[in-house]
């Protein structure tokens, strides 16, 4: 087992990577950091002592004074080397830089000097060190204005503001979860390789779109998505990780629950419930009263609850939250609800009678590669 530290772990790609590694206890320890471990050096040694890896995310993205970015940035650099050295220590470290390393900004020269010095002091001390060299990311959970313009854009279209195009250019980007990847397979080639070694390593972008084919994509979830419930197609790897991002910046709690459209003659009642240009599973269940289904969250996989029969309560949480989202719906007046990923969720009859519910799920189920993870609501 590993003993792995991140710093920055609470900020967006932190926050990914630290659930991420979560998910597989009985191969990493993760190693708890708090931000203000920089101003207590005590703690910072302490939490440098117990890590076999570091992976140094920590980092000042944006400010009005550029220098106070160079300068943040390398400080936290030369505070980690200078606790190595007052502690001994030599754990593989991995480092975050940024393809704005060949760039003639505050920010890119930054990363590229902490890299280097990183660098210098793994070679002083035959330690390992990979410097990630990293395109833009974007994911659930940025912060808009911040972290990507895919977080802005879809923090805008969502909220109901216009998103402003400053320039088209093109955008080589990278999903978060897809980083995450890169990140644990440097750790894994490294723990293999054993002793110490230097490593640069360019992170390919995964995706090149020009920024006004990028809000034509999200202002068409938006259309499409929230104006009439229909789902994307979902089989391309960009467009669900684009929409699952999309859909974590709706406010559920004002979206939720979706009435449909019920149509009653003297035959009976028809309901359309799923509509959708993917594929996947539709399944159907019953339910009793007093049960309660779910309690798990997934890392990829889009899914809707839709309440035909009985009356139901779905509990949404964010891993890593105390906050719930509850909502209640009633088979009388058919509805569905959405389920974000990494949000863990259940369903329970609260009625007298049996609960019907129809699950849609863009995927297929398959016990070797479930994307299911038990967590309580």
């Amino acid at each position: 087992m590993l003993n792995i530290g991140i710093t920055g772990q609470r900020g967006f790609i932190g926050t990914h990577l630290y659930n991420t590694l979560a998910l597989t206890p009985e191969k990493y320890k993760l190693i708890q950091f708090k931000n203000k471990y920089f101003l207590e050096k005590e703690k910072l040694n302490n939490f440098v002592q117990k890590c076999d890896v570091i992976i140094h995310l920590a980092a000042m993205n944006r400010h009005n004074e550029s220098l106070v970015i160079y300068q943040t940035n390398l400080n936290l650099v030369n505070q980690l080397i200078q606790a190595f050295e007052d502690t001994n220590s030599t754990p593989h470290i991995l480092f975050a830089s940024s393809i704005q390393e060949e760039k003639d900004n505050h920010y890119g020269q930054s990363k590229l000097e902490g890299r280097i010095l990183f660098e210098k002091w793994a070679r002083n001390n035959e330690a390992s060190f990979t410097g990630l060299v990293i395109p833009n990311v974007y994911g659930p959970f940025g912060k808009p204005f911040y972290n990507s313009v895919v977080a802005t854009f879809c923090h805008q279209i969502t909220h109901g503001e216009k998103p402003i195009l400053d320039v088209d250019s093109d955008l080589k980007l990278i999903y978060v979860g897809e980083l995450v990847s890169e990140f644990i397979n440097s750790i894994i080639v490294q723990d293999k390789t054993k002793g110490g070694s230097i490593k640069k390593k360019l992170v390919p972008y995964t995706k090149k779109i020009k920024v006004t084919a990028l809000l034509k994509v999200l202002q068409n979830f938006k259309l499409e998505y929230l104006g009439k419930g229909i789902f994307p197609n979902l089989d391309d790897n960009f467009t669900r990780n684009l929409f699952n991002t999309f859909v974590c910046y709706i406010e559920h709690s004002k979206w939720f629950p979706f009435f449909l459209e019920k149509y009653s003659d003297d035959r009976g009642t028809f309901v359309e419930t799923v509509k959708l240009n993917s594929g996947g599973q539709v399944s159907f269940s019953t339910t009793v009263p007093g049960i309660t289904r779910g309690n798990h969250f997934h890392t990829r996989k889009a899914e809707r609850f839709a309440v035909i029969k009985g009356n139901a309560r779905i509990e949404l949480r964010r891993i890593g939250s105390s906050m719930k989202q509850i909502f209640y719906l009633d088979g009388d007046r058919p509805s569905f609800v959405d389920m974000p990923i990494w949000h863990t969720h259940n369903i329970t009859n609260i009625g007298d009678n049996e609960l019907y519910t129809i699950f849609w799920i863009n995927e297929k189920f398959e016990s070797n590669n479930p994307d299911t993870f038990f967590e309580e609501v």
